[in-house]
């Protein structure tokens, strides 16, 4: 048979197959977005832009990304999705073309006390099979290495029977890694007892200062009928078994006036009720009482290294796996690729790879013991990253929100690559981004608009970077902005000394921060910047700091629960119409029965999706019938949430419905660019950046001298930055002293003095590298900083 091939054989037809390269989505309703359409390619890189506010996240997360998860949800069986969390379908006519969505988001990662950046990812776990392999004395299999498992030891009889034997086993061990002491935290907590009791008092006159103890209540019946202590003797006069009874006795059951009851001594009662929540999640008040009562201190069995004394002594070639968590991540790389052990050569190459995905994503500088409830959100996201970076998927959505929040210019070209290889892996890369140099390498962009809000939720512009650029969109306007230097710069009217700042990687650091000015922190990521501001900085008399820790808040929280502008409008609303204020409230007795004021009910379909339809009762409007009779100004109280603040200004300002309490608290809304907000838009929805600014418009009428800000230009758009610099001139011109941690160039421009930490991450940086006006740095070009301000502000026009 002949093996001479044709060649002129047709090509052949494209498979119908190939015919799916573009995510269509065609009328998009949720939230702003106005009857959204857009074709998204596949395998590609599209970035996302537009002003804050403008629908971004919308349109991706909560869209896109979250139907594809409804359907994947859909493909497990019916049990499981019992116990899934229930997803509404979003509004929208088509969604077409969907692959699975792995979003990648800023969320702050498990503030649990065990949780850190080697249990996050898959390192800890690589390191303890590790030291059960190599590690001498051999204490165990890996579990033994874990902070996370106990060890169990259990004697009992077992039975078993063979033929007419019967053979008894008795014990039973699980060596765990474990330190007993501390329960794997790495810290001890002690009680302060004068701040639960006052001794001098007996438990009749009200002795117990713990939030919540009042002996007028259960507990005082508790006490009194339990029978272990007298009630009218002062504490100082107990004995040894009257004190051990009040703070440490074990549950024992009680009847109290024929009731049965369980007593309990304080100490479990309080390590139960409020130490076992996460302290931010406490109220106001049992948060201070937790913060005075509690001392932590390092573990003294462990010295806060979380492993009992087996896991510490094992070692390989001297270091123990103790050492290696506390190692910088980069020092930690180097050591595993000196390890030279064939039989374990398959987990070393694994654990090598997994360990230098973190160095080129730039988190070289963490160490795996690092607490991940410390983690900034970009270094939470970059975090997440690393999973998917050796992962083996393709053809599949990854959805990034801000990757370059917290990272110097000099780390977003690095970041940039990651996305470039992701994407060339054969995945479609959405990125919702406001920096240029992030926005440049984008195969497409969709830009959303014209403005925030109301005003925006359309697709002003769908095409290529240059096609951006030549449009007449906001973003294509901004794209090539550069602020110039200031011709002059402020003189400070005093300074902060820091003296031998040696927190985490600051290598006993000596600088004055100049008050009076607007003076910017920067530095590579991990050079130390937050610890120096944070750590030498306290928050306390005349010191403001806006940091971006997530707003905790419900549904029912809104902008003017937060910003306490609905009291002096219920007062208004009450005052105008002779009534009580808590009738004004969603939250109180205002409150539509049916929905009990959150303005939907959410139908639970038990094995199906569950369904939240709005309150038919109330029309979504969260309030009583009868309390929407009530008028100020014209109009009802459910009319006065909706507003824009911008609307709100105006309406509470003149006129009848004048409230100058609340319009003072609007006015610095505005002033921090939130005019678009509605009053009543559950916090809930607000992206990262907004909750920041509505943090700061909340701080700004706090008495403070010096305002310390993390990163305000995180999740803002070009044009919005140059809105924020005008707010802390005025911040300035008042009299304040603003210091800003910041790595915008544009906010570097325009300081008056800049402090530059590096120059590197982690152990390589924690130096002052510069410290100046920005006229300087860019003349000296003398750090990374001052290379990329040099080219920032030597390029494109001056605004």
């Amino acid at each position: 048979m002949s093996t001479a091939k044709r060649t002129d054989t047709p090509a052949p037809a494209p498979h119908a197959a190939d015919s799916h390269d573009l995510i269509r989505v065609h009328g998009a309703r949720v939230n702003n977005l106005k009857d959204v359409s857009v074709e998204i390619p596949k395998r590609r890189l599209t970035v996302f832009t537009g002003v804050s506010g403008s629908g971004k996240s919308s349109l991706v997360f909560d869209t896109i990304a979250a139907e594809s998860q409804r359907l994947i949800n859909e493909t497990y069986s019916a049990f499981v999705q019992g116990f899934m969390p229930t997803l509404a379908r979003p509004e929208v006519d088509v969604l077409d073309g969907l692959t699975t969505a792995i979003i990648v988001d800023q969320q702050r990662m498990g503030g649990d006390p065990r949780s850190t950046v080697g249990t996050a990812t898959d390192a800890n776990a690589m390191l303890r099979i590790l030291f059960s392999r190599l590690g001498t004395p051999h204490i165990g299999p890996p579990s033994a290495y874990a902070f996370n498992v106990p060890s169990v030891r259990a004697s009992g009889a077992i039975t078993v029977e063979r033929g007419a034997k019967k053979a008894v086993k008795a014990t039973f061990t699980r060596t765990g890694g474990m330190c007993p002491r501390c329960e794997g935290r790495g810290t001890v907590s002690d009680f302060d007892l004068t701040q639960l009791y006052d001794d001098s008092k007996s438990l009749a006159e009200g002795a117990l200062t713990i939030p919540g103890y009042s002996m007028d209540g259960w507990y005082g019946r508790i006490f009194g009928g339990s029978g272990f202590f007298d009630m009218d003797k002062p504490i100082r006069k107990y004995t040894k078994r009257e004190l051990h009874d009040l703070l440490h006795r074990e549950p024992t059951k009680i009847k109290v006036e024929g009731i049965n009851l369980t007593y309990e001594g304080l100490i479990p009662k309080i390590q139960k009720s409020m130490l076992s929540k996460d302290i931010d999640a406490l109220q106001p008040h049992v948060r201070a009482f937790v913060e005075r009562a509690m001392t932590f201190t390092t573990c003294p069995e462990c010295q806060g290294t979380r492993l009992s004394e087996g896991a510490r002594t094992s070692k390989i070639k001297g270091v123990s796996i103790a050492d290696a968590c506390a190692m910088q991540i980069s020092d930690l790389a180097a050591w595993v690729r000196g390890l030279d052990e064939p039989s374990v050569a398959p987990l070393l190459a694994a654990l090598g790879q997994t360990l230098d995905s973190f160095a080129e994503i730039g988190l070289g500088y963490l160490s795996l013991d690092r607490p991940s409830g410390t983690l900034s959100g970009g270094e939470a996201q970059r975090t997440k990253m690393i999973r998917h970076l050796g992962s083996s998927l393709t053809d599949v959505t990854y959805v990034f929100d801000e990757p370059t929040i917290g990272l110097h210019p000099h780390d977003i070209q690095r970041m940039n690559d990651l996305l470039l290889r992701l994407r060339d892996k054969g995945n479609t890369v959405l990125v919702v981004e406001h920096k240029p140099q992030t926005i440049a390498i984008a195969d497409h962009v969709v830009d959303l608009g014209p403005a925030a809000g109301t005003g925006g939720g359309t697709v002003c512009f769908e095409g290529t970077v240059e096609g951006l650029r030549a449009g007449g969109t906001v973003t294509g306007r901004h794209l090539d902005d550069r602020a110039a230097l200031k011709e002059t710069v402020r003189k400070p009217t005093g300074s902060l000394e820091v003296r031998g700042a040696s927190a985490h990687n600051l290598q006993g650091v000596d600088v004055d921060i100049p008050l009076g000015v607007l003076c910017v922190v920067t530095g590579v990521a991990g050079s130390g910047k937050s610890s120096l501001v944070h750590g030498s900085i306290p928050p306390g008399e005349g010191v403001v700091s806006v940091d971006q820790g997530a707003i905790r808040g419900s549904r029912r929280s809104n902008p003017a629960t937060y910003t306490g502008l609905l009291d002096p409008i219920r007062k208004a609303f009450a005052k105008a119409n002779g009534v009580k204020p808590a009738l004004f409230s969603a939250n109180s007795e205002g409150a539509c029965p049916t929905c009990n004021g959150v303005g939907v009910v959410f139908t639970d379909l038990a094995m199906m999706a569950g369904v939240s339809s709005t309150c038919e009762e109330c029309e979504g409007k969260r309030f009583q019938a009868a309390v929407l009779d009530y008028h100020l100004g014209g109009r009802d109280i459910s009319e006065v949430l909706a507003m824009s603040v911008t609307e709100a200004e105006q309406f509470l300002g003149a006129g009848e419905a004048r409230t100058p309490a609340a319009h003072r608290i609007l006015e610095r809304l505005v002033d921090v660019g939130l005019g678009y907000l509605s009053l009543g838009q559950p916090l809930t929805t607000l992206s990262g950046g907004e909750r920041q600014r509505l943090k700061l418009a909340t701080h700004m009428a706090e008495k403070g001298g010096v305002y310390v800000l993390d990163e305000p230009t995180a999740g803002l758009h070009l044009a919005d930055v140059q809105q924020l610099l005008g707010l802390l001139d005025r911040l300035v011109d008042s009299g304040k002293s603003v210091i800003v941690v910041e790595h915008h160039q544009a906010v570097m421009a325009h300081a008056d003095w800049i402090i530059d930490l590096g120059p590197g991450a982690g152990h390589d940086g924690g130096r002052i590298v510069f410290e100046g006006t920005p006229a300087d740095l860019v003349a000296a070009r003398s750090t990374l900083t001052g290379e990329h301000l040099a080219q920032y502000v030597g390029s494109g026009t001056r605004t």
